[in-house]
C-alpha cells in the first residue's frame, strides 16, 4: 500500500522557518513526481510545489523565494522548507505523490487540483493525511 506520512508541523511565530517532512513508501519514488499543496476551509487548495523524479521544482506563485521543496530518493522523503512564513501561511499541509495526465477522479485531498509539468496538465494521485501549521503574528 501506499503511504504518504507528514510530520514537522505546529505553531510557530510569523517568520519563524519550519520544515515539513514526509516519510513516503509503496510506489516507486524514483520516478515519480512528489509535491505539497496548503488547504484552508473554504478555499480551494494551493499549490505550493511539484517536484519531478529529475529533481526539478515548480511552485505556486505565492510561495516562490519562500518555501524549497526537496526530494531525497535513498530515503525516499520529501521535504518542505518554509522560510519567513507569514499569518496567511497557515493551514494544513499535504504530502503528495505520483501524478497522472489530466484530472485524478479517484479520492484526493484536493479535488481537481492540477499542476503544469512539463508542459503537461497533471494531478497527484496518493495523499497523505495532513499536518497542520498555524503561524501566529
Amino acid at each position: 500500500d501506499v503511504q504518504l506520512v507528514e510530520s514537522g508541523g505546529g505553531s510557530v511565530q510569523a517568520g519563524e522557518s519550519l520544515r515539513l517532512s514526509c516519510r513516503t513508501s509503496g510506489f516507486s519514488f524514483d520516478t515519480s513526481d512528489v509535491g505539497w499543496y496548503r488547504y484552508n476551509p473554504g478555499r480551494a487548495c494551493d499549490l505550493i510545489s511539484a517536484v519531478s523524479s529529475d529533481g526539478s521544482a515548480v511552485y505556486g506563485r505565492p510561495f516562490e523565494g519562500r518555501f524549497t521543496a526537496t526530494r531525497d530518493a535513498a530515503n525516499k522523503m520529501v521535504y518542505l522548507q518554509m522560510n519567513s512564513p507569514g499569518t496567511a501561511d497557515s493551514g494544513i499541509y499535504y504530502c503528495a505523490a505520483v501524478t497522472v495526465s489530466g484530472t485524478w477522479e479517484g479520492a484526493s485531498r484536493c479535488p481537481g487540483a492540477q499542476v503544469r509539468i512539463g508542459g503537461d496538465w497533471r494531478s497527484f494521485k496518493y495523499w497523505g493525511q495532513g499536518t497542520q501549521v498555524t503561524v501566529s503574528s
